[in-house]
């Protein structure tokens, strides 16, 4: 087990990690990210270096014990087995705390299953459809409506953001959302008054994420501006396009199939280690 500090090994990941797409896509973004001043504080956990077989893109340093939203990992391997010898590897996670892992590959499920219910560990499991776009250059220009121009989110708009996240509202998420807020790119659209009228941010691995419109807004075509708006700036930063989806929301779906992002085979799962303990301290 190994911790890449070497800026050349880095970079190295980076190029192994783009022929690896779209399936490498959540540490794909962690370690461009990485690469780009780590703004994230993440570091890259390989199994072995240079001929990996497994990684975890995760928070650096110590976590709380408590916050499953700060510590999240992203997973990505080239050999199964591999994978779950690395989980299995004394000081690769803290089986006693709230973490989430997340993967677009079967086996990252499969994995945290099997060692969680031989370690009698809870798992909190949510699945969504993954969405990337291939080439967000060819998306049409977009044209926000009369009234509304591009602006951004600024600190002052966090508990907005928390009170509208469907997983948010606690104080875990509050300082989840300001981190990635001030760390991260956002789109936000305002109206006339400068007050926020839909928005998309940005997580520690380049995910599109919190996508949201405000109700008495809707249907005006907001999210698709914002989507384009999205996609665009993260692909002039040199970053791939793509998001989650809840399985059940088909509105969003089709606006990402109407812009030509593709849905990947397979879902992304959102894994919650230890639910019991993610909660608010005292």
């Amino acid at each position: 087990m190994k911790i890449l500090t070497c800026p050349a090994h880095l970079q190295s990941l980076e190029g192994i990690l783009r022929k690896s797409l779209p399936f490498a896509l959540p540490v794909f973004g962690a370690v461009l990210n990485i690469n780009r001043g780590n703004p994230g504080n993440y570091e890259v956990l390989v199994d072995k270096w240079p001929e990996f077989g497994a990684m975890l893109a995760r928070p650096s340093g110590e976590v709380p014990v408590n916050d499953g939203y700060w510590n999240t990992q992203a997973a990505f391997y080239r050999d199964l087995g591999a994978y779950r010898a690395l989980l299995e590897t004394p000081g690769c996670l803290r089986w006693d705390a709230a973490f989430t892992l997340i993967g677009l590959q079967d086996g990252v499920t499969t994995v945290s299953q099997d060692l969680a219910g031989r370690k009698g560990v809870e798992l909190d499991i949510v699945d969504y459809y993954c969405y990337w776009h291939p080439d967000p250059s060819t998306m049409p220009e977009p044209r926000p409506a009369p009234g509304v121009c591009v602006g951004s989110l600024s600190p002052s708009h966090v508990d907005l953001l928390n009170d509208t996240w469907p997983y948010g509202g606690n104080a875990r998420s509050r300082r989840y959302l300001a981190e990635i807020l001030g760390r991260f790119p956002q789109v936000c659209l305002q109206d006339s008054s400068g007050r926020p009228v839909a928005w998309v941010l940005t997580d520690h691995f380049g995910t599109g994420t919190h996508s949201y419109t405000v109700p008495e807004q809707r249907r005006r075509g907001h999210m698709q501006v914002a989507l384009t708006l999205a996609a665009q700036r993260a692909h002039a930063r040199g970053f791939p396009t793509f998001g989650h989806t809840a399985l059940g929301n088909r509105p969003m779906q089709q606006l990402q199939e109407l812009l030509g992002h593709q849905r990947l085979p397979g879902v992304c799962s959102y894994i919650l280690h230890n639910p019991s303990l993610d909660r608010d301290g005292p």
